[in-house]
């Protein structure tokens, strides 16, 4: 008893110091919440180890810029182009290569440390441990220690250069091998070639061969310096491969890594005019600051720091993997021709090129993810991409859906760039010379365009069936002439290409030309002729009109791209009341699809994990997959027919199951394809999305349930207005996923959709949460 006194004064004591504690640690939160928007670092809270289990070779970034042509990152992995780049859970690093990119890999190197020991085979052992506990990554900065050596390792880069510090051990005889002749993720490298130009200076180049996908080899050049000097280059006959000792010098050893797809001259000047200094601090910083200028675009508040961390990794992921290809005087690589050639983007005044070039998988899907981002946020980058897609159209008669090494891949099917282009043209982006753009575009949807080749299809043009469907009205399944190409799925592609002349009709409008409006709104009806009325799903029939038998919804590419019927049925984003009236009307529409969440929401709303697993006999039978593009626009179904309640549970459900992981081993579930995934769990969580993907006059965007309390998007002032547009959601909460009440500006909406010009005059839009939904 006598022990009480004491113990409750401890406690008295404790109480103090923990209001204390909570007092110091409210005030930390409002400092941090009151202090400049300048202030905050948007690149702490991206988390680029995200999804690293599952990764392909071009998912991965560390050491580059938005964008960059350099994408400098360490290598766990390098057979094929999946499963390889960096994996978190090999615990090997097998070189620093500078491209990761769609279907294209080069310059590895490795530091190393030469001994008696390990000199008689240092070309073909000379891989290294390291572990992730010595290890850094933020946007823009790499460093990790190579075990077997003992070298500090730290990368960074500017947009077409690499800049390496290493920190040898002393007394050890430092080395950097070039391994130049290797498989190296989606291709091999071969014909490499090294020579010294000078005492601290060398040069190279090799072939990037060709692949399935990518059908021509392409070069990369390259230029090296280092602040050291080399003390000797040697060459392994058998391997190819270079090694570079280097004098004993007691700095750390900093190289520069310039690329080209042009010439060792461009090479050269890249590394001259973006990094002329030799201060590595000083380019992560740059590098911080860029990634901070665009992250900081979207400024969110509210919710949780794991939601807030996970939030910026996908909008990181949104500016990356697709990349620059041209040097920064505008050369850059012309592989649309017979023969290679150096081609020259046009110049503005100050000779800096107009537009960047680009390397770039498919635009499939990017209707409702990068489409609404970037027209919204990024319209710079979205007139640069327009532009780049366009000079392809110039150099090799056809506009891309996805371009590798200056040349098209036929990625994927159907006309996927006519939607980017279109809403681009309609959200008042691109603006020069509509009539060219659209007569490219038209070009692409008729016999002999892009519209009539299946995927990788690259030496003809029958595996689309657009014969069929322009004389038919739908793509038959099996497609008669034969296999020319991967997905030649007819009822995927017939409702593929009517959403894509929808969206060029649109565009035909706008420039007058009614007799083609009148045409392609007419072919945008197609969809209807794979709908079965008696099952209620669309459906694949053959050439003769029979609809195929033994019909499984939930069997995966059974007539359907990278899908099912289940899944695929909803892809009509530009008549879903059209689509609904075909189910029996809107109610029974409505229910259909909400049983179908109902059964996806029990394995996650995926398709498994991967892309790799999608195929899986259970996981593939899922009816709704946020994993891969054609159903990601699904839960937005809902708005279009009404029940805009259910769009904002569904949204919120499908964003708690599948986009809110934060580790290694989740992430987007499925084929991140170079920020589309990224592009959508954004959108999703500020509660933006657009049906058609933009591409009406003055596009329209649906309202969803955001999970964030504030939204601050800073518009660009060199499109929209210097101003910002807030979306506010007052009681927002796990809970609260309905909107009951929508404001702009202080005056009430009736409705669950804003125009494009509302957003980007700036203000305010006001959203009342609940936790009951309203139905009116």
């Amino acid at each position: 008893m006598k022990l009480y006194p004491l113990l409750k004064h401890r406690f008295y004591i404790l109480s103090i110091i923990c209001l204390t504690m909570f007092s110091c640690k409210e005030n930390e939160k409002q400092d941090l919440e009151t202090s400049s928007e300048s202030a905050i670092d948007y690149t702490a809270k991206v988390y680029p180890l995200l999804d690293t289990e599952n990764s392909r070779w071009f998912f991965f970034s560390s050491a580059n810029r938005p964008f960059g042509m350099v994408n400098l990152s360490p290598d766990t992995q390098i057979g094929g182009a999946w499963g390889s780049g960096y994996r978190f859970k090999t615990d090997t690093i097998k070189g620093f290569s500078h491209i990761h990119a769609w279907q294209m890999s080069g310059v590895s190197v490795m530091p190393v440390t030469v001994s008696e020991e390990n000199k008689s085979n240092i070309f073909k052992d000379f891989y290294s441990k390291f572990n992730h506990d010595n290890e850094e990554i933020t946007p823009g900065f790499h460093s990790l220690e190579l075990e077997r050596y003992q070298i500090e390792t730290k990368l960074t880069s500017t947009k077409r250069v690499g800049l390496h510090q290493y920190t040898f051990p002393e007394n050890q005889n430092a080395a950097i091998l070039f391994n130049l002749n290797t498989p190296l993720g989606p291709c091999k490298n071969s014909n490499g070639f090294l020579e010294q130009n000078n005492k601290n200076e060398l040069s190279g180049h090799l072939v990037m061969e060709r692949t399935h996908r990518r059908p021509k080899p392409v070069t990369v050049y390259f230029k090296v310096k280092l602040n050291t000097e080399i003390e000797a280059l040697e060459k392994d006959e058998e391997t190819g491969n270079y090694l570079i000792s280097l004098k004993e010098d007691d700095q750390d050893v900093l190289m520069k890594v310039g690329i080209s797809y042009t010439s060792v001259e461009n090479a050269n000047l890249n590394i001259n005019e973006e990094l002329p200094n030799w201060d590595f601090d000083q380019i992560v910083d740059a590098s911080k600051d860029e990634w901070n200028e665009l992250l900081g675009r979207i400024d969110v508040k509210g919710n949780n720091e794991q939601a807030q961390r996970r939030f910026y990794t996908d909008l990181w992921h949104a500016l990356q993997g697709r990349r620059i290809i041209n040097d920064i005087n505008g050369a850059y690589p012309d592989n649309t021709g017979e023969a290679f050639r150096v081609g020259q983007l046009p110049l503005d005044a100050n000779n800096k090129p107009k537009f960047n070039h680009f390397n770039s998988d498919s635009f499939w899907g990017a209707q409702w993810t990068i489409n609404t981002l970037w027209g919204l946020v990024y319209p710079e980058i979205m007139e640069d991409f327009a532009h780049s897609l366009m000079q392809y159209y110039k150099d090799g008669g056809l506009v891309p859906r996805g371009p590798s090494g200056g040349n098209y891949t036929y990625v994927m099917t159907g006309a996927s760039s006519t939607p980017f282009m279109v809403s681009a043209i309609q959200k008042g982006i691109l603006k020069d010379d509509l009539e060219g753009v659209y007569q490219a575009l038209k070009k692409n949807h008729m016999l002999k365009g892009i519209m009539g080749k299946a995927g990788y299809e690259h030496n003809t043009d029958l595996g689309g069936g657009l014969k069929y469907y322009i004389e038919n009205g739908y793509v038959p399944y099996p497609i008669p002439d034969g296999k020319f190409g991967g997905h030649q799925d007819g009822a995927s592609m017939t409702m593929e290409y009517a959403y894509q002349d929808w969206t060029l009709a649109q565009l035909a409008k706008k420039l007058n030309h009614n007799d083609d409006y009148n045409y392609f709104m007419e072919r945008s009806n197609n969809y209807k002729n794979v709908f079965d009325t008696e099952s209620t799903w669309m459906r694949p029939k053959n050439v003769a009109g029979v609809w195929k038998k033994d019909f499984d919804p939930y069997q995966a590419e059974n007539g359907f791209i990278e899908s099912n019927g289940a899944q695929s049925t909803w892809f009509v984003p530009h008549d879903l009341e059209g689509l609904a009236t075909l189910m029996g009307g809107n109610d029974k529409a409505v229910e259909k699809l909400d049983e179908q969440f109902k059964t996806a929401e029990k394995i996650g709303f995926t398709a498994g994990n991967s892309h790799a697993q999608e195929l899986h006999p259970e996981y593939s039978r899922i009816p709704v997959n946020y994993g891969n593009q054609p159903s990601m626009q699904t839960a937005f179904v809902f708005n279009k027919l009404g029940r805009n309640d259910l769009s904002q549970y569904w949204s919120r459900a499908v964003i708690n199951k599948a986009y809110s992981g934060l580790s290694p081993a989740t992430g987007f579930n499925g084929d991140e394809d170079q920020g589309l995934m990224g592009s959508l769990s954004v959108l999703m969580k500020i509660g933006l999305f657009q049906m058609n993907g933009g591409t009406e006059s003055n596009p329209e965007y649906q309202i969803g349930s955001p999970i964030f309390d504030e939204v601050t998007i800073k518009l660009n002032p060199d499109y929209y207005s210097n101003k910002t547009f807030s979306i506010k959601a007052h009681n927002n909460s796990d809970a609260n996923v309905y909107v009951n009440k929508v404001s702009l500006n202080n005056a009430p909406i009736g409705h669950y959709s804003i125009s494009h010009q509302d957003i980007i005059k700036g203000g305010d839009l006001i959203l009342e949460m609940s936790n009951s939904s309203n139905t009116k």
